[in-house]
């Protein structure tokens, strides 16, 4: 049984991937573990009462374990009450079964990301853009988006690039104001950081670049060394990008240097902000049953979401 398919009130036995643990203390003195399980449909959190020395030493962060526990629901959200685990043989282990990944295959991904890059006219902005889509290629097609939250998935970077190239796309035909070229450029790169802000695209975590630099600054830089390579770093198309990168999380105390100042900045910001949020509207709603709210979503000002039926 796969994790999208678990019910209040069912026991399960299944093998299932730790992606994090951490150790708590109740107020009684007892250790308990709260586990994150994981296949490649979705992740659960899970409760470990009364966690022995043994149990504490023996359950790692990455490994596949042969679990038991029953499920139950807290606070309008399934939880996983582990009973026993055992360690299982790793090396015959196909990782497929215990990572979600993109919905779009990531043949379909390349297709369209760059159907769309070829829709760009301008010289500068191509030159640039290739060249650093070539350096990251590889990575940009794996990565997950984030860690958590939104598009935390395989592939979920490109997936999110995708859908935001689709917006992108669509407000370019309703508002002539806007340069098609700079917006599809800046959408393909404003996240490119993350695959150095990020660890892998699986059980990713922060990297020390990623952690004292943080991927605007990271991109930022990478574009006007690439620029400085191509002999192109003095033009106004560089700069434009340079600034859709700094500015693309719209004001300051969510991370941007600088607030937009150009339209295609702007538009960034709005149309990055959309895909996320429905990213993560998406997967709440997987797990909730019509006619019932989602538990608080963090990522959405810890609001609770309605699902009604379409």
């Amino acid at each position: 049984m796969k994790i999208n398919e678990f019910k209040d009130g069912i026991k399960v036995n299944e093998l299932l991937l730790v992606s994090n643990i951490n150790k708590g203390v109740t107020n009684s003195g007892a250790t308990y573990l709260t586990i994150t399980l994981q296949d490649n449909t979705n992740s659960i959190d899970g409760k470990l009462w009364n966690a022995t020395d043994e149990q504490v030493k023996n359950l790692v962060e990455g490994r596949v374990y042969d679990f038991k526990f029953d499920v139950l629901q807290y606070r309008n959200n399934l939880q996983a009450k582990i009973l026993t685990f055992k360690e299982v043989d790793q090396t015959n282990l196909d990782l497929n079964n215990f990572v979600v990944s993109s919905p779009i295959s990531k043949e379909d991904l390349k297709k369209e990301i760059y159907d769309d890059i070829k829709l760009i006219k301008n010289e500068t902005i191509l030159q640039l853009l290739r060249a650093i889509m070539k350096e990251y290629e590889k990575n940009f097609f794996e990565y997950p988006a984030a860690s958590k939250n939104h598009h935390n998935f395989v592939g979920g970077l490109a997936t999110h690039t995708l859908g935001m190239l689709k917006l992108a796309n669509n407000l370019c035909d309703n508002y002539p104001i806007l340069s098609r070229d700079l917006l599809l450029a800046g959408v393909v790169l404003h996240d490119i950081g993350k695959t150095e802000e990020l660890s892998s695209p699986i059980l990713t975590e922060y990297t020390t670049n990623g952690k004292l630099l943080g991927h605007i600054s990271i991109m930022q830089a990478k574009i006007y060394k690439v620029a400085c390579d191509l002999g192109i770093e003095e033009t106004e198309e560089v700069m434009l990008l340079r600034h859709m990168i700094l500015s693309h999380h719209g004001e300051y105390e969510f991370g941007s240097p600088v607030k937009p100042l150009i339209p295609e900045a702007e538009a960034l910001t709005f149309i990055d902000n959309i895909d996320a949020r429905m990213n993560s509207l998406s997967k709440a709603f997987d797990q909730t049953d019509d006619e019932a709210f989602t538990p608080r979503i963090f990522a959405m000002e810890s609001r609770a979401f309605y699902k009604h039926k379409k």
